[in-house]
């Protein structure tokens, strides 16, 4: 970081990469210079008038002490990134020639004060990540900036896979998997889970309702099927029986939802209860779920049905995704604001997530923890020299000129408390 012209002053400003101040750095080097010369200028006055003014004598003990400061200063300061004058002085252009052990301890350095496993879970456990996670998310921008670069990585992935990697995947992968599935057990899981706590208690209050409603909207058919059945019968008898037939039915509906624990409702649970053990136990069930599945995977086949099946899946995705309204980008970001509000609200939920959390990343780190100084000391090692010392001056280059500046005003002084000392003892 030489001062003196032609040291490459304009160095540190070539990058525009390095972050320092190549403008503050300058500006500090020039009064670090013009220092040194107003000194070296003093000295050689106050030499010249000293025979005519001995007072001289102070102003020549600070300059000359303060001279020597300086230039021991920015001996010491070019010594660290260059040769001085370009002289081949032993101990100087200390950066350049220890570049690869400097690399070696910046990586070891890092390693050992920043990727301890045991300071980073001790960091970890202070912060609930989760619950910052989750309230992050429930803003609609922010599950949006997630969702969106997904959504428009999409359509370049599908174009990736063209009409014969899709037969690839179904023929070697798909269809032995869809083979060997077996679809009556999943049934008989997805209706255990439709049952489980009353969750079909909705459904079918619904569908009474639905039932009854449409009863009483088509008596009318009903009455006219009566009659086409009977024949011989009264046009009013045939009224009557349908009006009581209706009533009847639609009372008995009634009854069944209102009452959680109507014959006719506990005898709908047994008969669902019994369905999902056959679903799940019976080979016949097997059996059928097995043929199910083989016309299903020949219908795929026939034709390449199959392929058509994905082109308009992909061109229906890609339209959607692309489009200003898309629903995909819109229902994923209800979905991650859904989970960010859950989390949220859950502190037991958030515990779970952050130790789970903890534990993958005391695990990152104790197997990559060794990558990461490899990789500093791989990039620092594969800087030209020029360039180290660039970056380092670029950083450090305006503290290193104020130890110049104070160099030469604590040398001044001290010569001049030493020129205090002389006559003290002289006398």
């Amino acid at each position: 970081m030489s001062s003196l012209p032609g040291d490459g002053a304009a160095l540190a400003a070539s990058d525009p990469d390095l972050r320092g101040d190549p403008a503050g750095l300058r500006r500090m080097r020039f009064v670090a210079t013009g220092m040194l010369v107003a000194l070296v200028t003093l000295l050689l006055a106050s030499v010249l008038g000293q025979a005519s003014y001995p007072w001289l004598a102070w102003v020549r003990a600070f300059a000359e002490a303060g001279t020597v400061g300086a230039v021991a200063d920015w001996y010491a300061v070019v010594a660290l990134f260059r040769h001085p004058f370009g002289l081949p002085v032993p101990h100087t252009a200390i950066i350049p020639r220890n570049q690869a052990r400097i690399a070696e301890s910046l990586g070891s350095f890092v390693e050992r004060n920043f990727l301890a496993p045991d300071l980073i879970a001790s960091r970890l456990r202070t912060h609930n990540g989760a619950m910052a996670v989750g309230s992050w998310l429930t803003t609609p921008a922010n599950s949006r900036t997630l969702v969106d670069p997904i959504a428009d990585a999409i359509p370049r992935l599908l174009d990736t896979f063209n009409d014969d990697d899709v037969a690839r995947f179904f023929e070697r992968i798909a269809e032995p998997r869809l083979r060997e599935f077996d679809p009556s057990r999943l049934a008989g899981s997805l209706l255990q889970i439709l049952t489980d706590n009353d969750r079909h208690a909705p459904l079918l209050d619904r569908a009474l309702r639905a039932m009854e409603h449409w009863l009483t909207q088509h008596s009318g058919l009903l009455k006219a099927k009566f009659s086409e059945a009977s024949r011989y019968t009264p046009g009013r008898f045939d009224t009557y029986i349908v009006d009581k037939f209706v009533e009847g039915i639609v009372a008995l509906m009634h009854e069944v939802g209102e009452n959680p624990e109507h014959p006719l409702r506990l005898q709908l649970d047994d008969s669902i209860a019994q369905t999902i053990v056959w679903l799940r136990t019976s080979e016949r069930s097997q059996r059928i779920g097995r043929i199910w599945m083989r016309d299903c995977i020949r219908h795929l086949k026939h034709e390449h049905r199959y392929r058509h099946l994905w082109q308009q899946l992909r061109a229906r995705l890609q339209g959607d995704i692309t489009g200003s309204d898309s629903m995909f980008r819109a229902t994923a970001s209800r979905v991650l604001a859904s989970i960010g509000a859950a989390v949220a609200q859950d502190p037991v939920l958030q515990r779970k997530l952050n130790g789970w959390g903890l534990r993958l990343v005391h695990a990152m780190v104790v197997r990559y923890r060794h990558q990461v100084p490899v990789l500093i000391s791989d990039v620092v090692r594969s800087w030209d020299t020029d360039e180290i010392s660039r970056k380092i001056e670029a950083e450090i280059g305006r503290d290193l000129q104020f130890i110049r500046i104070n160099g030469t005003l604590v040398g001044g002084t001290i010569g001049v408390l030493l020129h205090a000392a002389t006559l003290l003892i002289a006398r």
